[in-house]
């Protein structure tokens, strides 16, 4: 038998195991809020056949539902930044998925056309818009110091990934089961993302005693003040940065960064490509590798964001983009060719790799108003891509082809490369803080 009378015990020293930064938890689940609310965003598009088949309405009658939810997708975004300002990230993206599910399960009920200009178009729009990049942008700035360029590079890559998970998955439902069916599984599958943002997302680091990953320990904790006055505080950061030569060439950046990306190539590659013999499957299954390639370049372009000066970043970014587009009438067969590989590869890349680096400059440039100013900046995206699809679609029926299309978006990007690199390395904040706006 062993004596255990004589043991020596020796008390060893042991390092407490570091435990994971809730910043993480928050990102994570803001990630998958963004992924849902993309393919909810996504999912009319699948929907105009089946609604017109049954309905009878007109395809530019449902078209119309889907113009006003982008349309509201990118006006809403700075005052959903000002509305988590006032009443914290939590409620107001809990409060939106809950209206986009009332959007797409109320148009199972629906007898009328006006009614899905109201679900799909409006709640689903506004829904979604307070999910936006801003959204994004607001979780990175409060959450991280360390990483913020990567962390919003990969909220972003979310809103690709979400369509890609969900668009199939909705347009099969729709075929196989009806477009009920699809419609009530996007209304459940948003109300299923709620629980999460209520259990793992928190306001500030300073609601839970901590500071933001990356930033001092010794660093003072204090929740920012909630402001009053949602639309005034979006309007006046609004003003009080359209003062600023900066805010102007983020925008025009980013709006034609939008008409490049979603107005011209994601409306119009397709029946661009088909006018060139290819099969518009075969058009289709490329503009689709381009989502695949943006998850990619997005992230990578949030770890350079953290490294590389953004304005640089951006300059070299549309540059080449206005390279690839001189070049893109060319590349257009009847098959696909190495060289249009090479294209789908790099605009895949390139696609939503601008946001990262102007996420950074409106923070830099603009401070805490940051997030609201790239709300402003991302509804000039998105009215960049209503001008372009528009426009685009004018060239082709007065000229018969894109090429001129083509063309002068290539320009355009130039222009945007010459904005970015022009934008002002500012030292502090050009906005007065929240402190100093005035109640409505």
């Amino acid at each position: 038998m062993i004596d255990t009378a004589d043991w020596s015990f020796v008390t060893v020293e042991t390092r407490p195991a570091r435990r994971l930064h809730r910043a993480w938890f928050v990102a994570a689940a803001a990630f998958v809020a963004l992924l849902a609310a993309a393919g909810f965003r996504a999912a009319p598009g699948v929907l105009i056949d089946p609604l017109h088949e049954e309905f009878g309405w007109s395809r530019a009658t449902i078209g119309s539902a889907v113009s006003v939810n982008l349309v509201l997708y990118g006006l809403f975004a700075p005052f959903a930044a000002a509305l988590m300002e006032r009443f914290g990230i939590r409620r107001v993206s809990a409060t939106a998925l809950f209206v986009v599910a009332v959007g797409a399960g109320g148009t199972v009920f629906m007898s009328a056309s006006w009614q899905l200009i109201m679900l799909w178009g409006v709640l689903v729009g506004v829904g979604t818009g307070s999910m936006a990049m801003s959204f994004a942008a607001m979780v990175a700035t409060r959450w991280f110091v360390r990483h913020r360029g990567m962390v919003t590079g990969v909220l972003t890559a979310a809103g690709s990934t979400g369509q890609l998970i969900f668009l199939p998955v909705v347009a099969s439902l729709a075929v196989h089961d009806g477009w009920r069916t699809a419609s009530m599984v996007v209304a459940i599958a948003a109300l299923a993302v709620v629980p999460v943002v209520l259990l793992a997302v928190r306001d500030h680091p300073a609601d839970i005693g901590t500071v933001a990953y990356g930033a001092p320990e010794d660093t003072e904790v204090a929740r920012p003040t909630p402001t009053v006055g949602t639309v005034r505080r979006g309007l006046t950061v609004l003003f009080q940065a359209a003062r600023t030569r900066s805010f102007w060439l983020l925008a025009v950046g980013f709006a034609i960064c939008g008409a490049t990306t979603n107005g011209l190539v994601s409306t119009h590659f397709v029946p661009a490509a088909h006018d060139h013999g290819m099969p518009q499957t075969t058009a289709a299954g490329l503009l689709a590798l381009v989502g695949i390639f943006d998850v990619v370049g997005t992230i990578a372009s949030g770890w350079l964001t953290d490294r590389v000066d953004p304005r640089l970043l951006l300059g070299v970014y549309y540059a080449l983009r206005g390279v690839s587009l001189a070049l893109l009438p060319q590349l257009f067969t009847d098959s696909v060719q190495p060289s249009m590989w090479a294209f789908i590869l790099f605009y895949g890349l390139d696609w939503v790799a601008t946001v990262p680096p102007t996420v950074a400059l409106c923070i830099r440039t603009f401070g805490e108003a940051g997030p609201i100013v790239f709300g402003w900046v991302f509804a000039c995206h998105q009215l960049g891509a209503a001008f372009a699809a528009s426009a685009a679609g004018a060239v082709r029926d007065q000229l018969g082809d894109y090429a001129v299309a083509w063309y002068v978006a290539a320009g355009l990007a130039v222009i945007a490369s010459v904005a970015s690199l022009s934008i002002t390395r500012s030292g502090k904040p050009q906005l007065v803080p929240r402190a100093l706006v005035g109640d409505p």
